[in-house]
Order: structure tokens, then sequence, then C-alpha cells
């Protein structure tokens, strides 16, 4: 039979478990000292790789974000294809990429507020004429990045433009990262990239002898934002992310980044930018 000090020395040490088993992800984050992050450092401006540093448009809020947290950054480059199963299987903390919200993400992450619009765009090369709207992509071999937001989207065109005039694109290419369509334009591969326009406005200002804007693409729904994503679980840490971009919203800093890495500004809503039945 256990004696009342033994019962109460058990009650004790069970009470002391529950916290532990409780913590959140940002109490783990305050407590250790650390956040660590996923990220593509490929998809300039908002992440890329520039003299061996992580730079662009998302890794400065990202440095607000974690300086407001008081803690140390681990910054993990990894393939995009990895990302968002990897924030689920609790690779990290959360994801500091641009991913632009969908009606099936948004069953399955919790979105922060958007920090940037992700309208589909297509671009072209230089005085390709015979590319003048979208539906002079018949036949046109087009290209996107593989599990990108613009992939499903890119498919529907397809579909649309076969329902229309018989025959849609000529091939759909899916490439690893948006840099190898850039490349693949360049040199012939393909005669048009689908990607998100604040990305390729700023390609076509930096490289306007290679690159130029055709039309916007109908994403099908209204959700054309781009956000940063937690565990369904880890509202909390998602709630405290979209504050402090809220914050730098509201006080000009987040359209002084998008003037210094866009060269225009993005308006920031703060509701409709989810599904129904978002987290």
């Amino acid at each position: 039979m256990k004696t009342p000090r033994l019962l109460l020395s058990l009650a004790l040490l069970a009470g002391l478990t529950v916290p532990a088993a409780a913590q959140g992800t940002l109490d783990h984050i305050m407590e250790s000292g650390t956040v660590t992050v996923g990220t593509e450092a490929a998809f300039p401006p908002f992440e890329f790789v520039e003299d061996g540093e992580i730079v662009g448009y998302g890794k400065d809020i990202l440095d607000v974000v974690v300086a407001e947290m008081g803690v140390e950054l681990e910054q993990l480059d990894l393939p995009w294809q990895g990302i968002l199963p990897g924030v689920l299987a609790g690779k990290f903390d959360f994801v500091a990429t641009t991913v632009s919200i969908n009606e099936e993400r948004a069953k399955r992450y919790a979105y922060t507020i958007p920090i940037a619009n992700g309208q589909p765009y297509i671009m072209k090369r230089k005085g390709d004429d015979s590319i003048m709207s979208l539906d002079d992509l018949v036949g046109k071999n087009v290209g996107t990045q593989l599990a990108s937001s613009t992939e499903p989207i890119a498919k529907a065109q397809d579909e649309a433009l076969a329902a229309e005039h018989v025959e849609g694109f000529g091939e759909l290419k899916l490439y690893t990262a948006f840099p190898d369509t850039y490349v693949a334009l360049a040199n012939g591969e393909i005669d048009a990239v689908m990607q998100s326009l604040p990305n390729l406005a700023v390609l076509v200002k930096e490289r306007p002898e290679l690159f130029e804007l055709v039309a916007p693409v109908e994403a099908g729904d209204k959700w054309t934002y781009m956000a940063w994503v937690t565990r369904p679980e880890d509202l909390e840490l998602r709630d405290f992310i979209s504050s402090v971009i809220k914050k730098m919203r509201d006080d000009g800093r987040l359209y002084e980044l998008q003037n210094k890495w866009f060269g225009f500004q993005m308006e920031i809503p703060d509701q409709g930018y989810l599904p129904e039945g978002s987290f």
C-alpha cells in the first residue's frame, strides 16, 4: 500500500509533467533561445543566396520576427518540395519562405497574415511576338516549378486552352526551382514561364534585354496572396508572427521593404485572404 507521502510525491511529479507535455512551439522557442525555420533560398527577391548568405524581402521580415522573439535564428535552406512536408514532420519550427495561399494548403497548414500579392503571370523572351496573349500559348512549351502553387494553375490553363482551341500547351515542363525556368526560357527550351507577378516583375526589371511580361493568369479563386505557414497546432506561434508582420505593415516598415526589393507596394489585408474553414 502506497503511503500518503508517496502518493503526494507522485501527484506532484504528475503535475510537473503536464506543462512539459503541453508546451507549445512558441514556448519551446522562447525557452530554448533558438528558432529553426525552413526556407527555399531560390525564390528571388523573396529569398535567395548572395555572397553565401540568405537575403531578400522575406529574410528582412524574418530578421524582425526573430528580433521580436529575442532568440537566435537557425535557417535551413531546403528544396521547395521538402519544405511543407518538413514542417508537418517537425523538422523545423515554421516555414519562413513564400507560400502561396490556396484551398488545399489552407486545410493542412496555418497561414500567417500575407506578406505579398501572388497574382500568377506569364513571362516570355523579349521580342517574341508570337506570344501576345494567353491564347497564344497554344502549342507553346510553358515552364513552372514542380509542386508550386502555379503548377495546378498552369495545368488548368492548359486544359482551358485545349477546350477552346482543341490543343493546349505544346508541353508543360516542371522544374525543381524557378531560376531553372528562367534559364530554360532564355535558351529556348521553353517559350514562357508562369510564376507570381512580384518575382517576374523584378526579374524583367533586372533583365529587360532578355524577358518581358505578357498577361495575368486567372487563378481560379480569389486567394492570390502569399504568406508563411506553421503547423495547425501552432496557432499561438502563427499569431505571434502575424502580429509582427501587421505591426510592420501599420508602421510602414513592410512597405519600405517592398519598395526596396520590388520597386512597388502591395496592400496587405487584415481579412478575406483565406478560404472558408481555414485555420
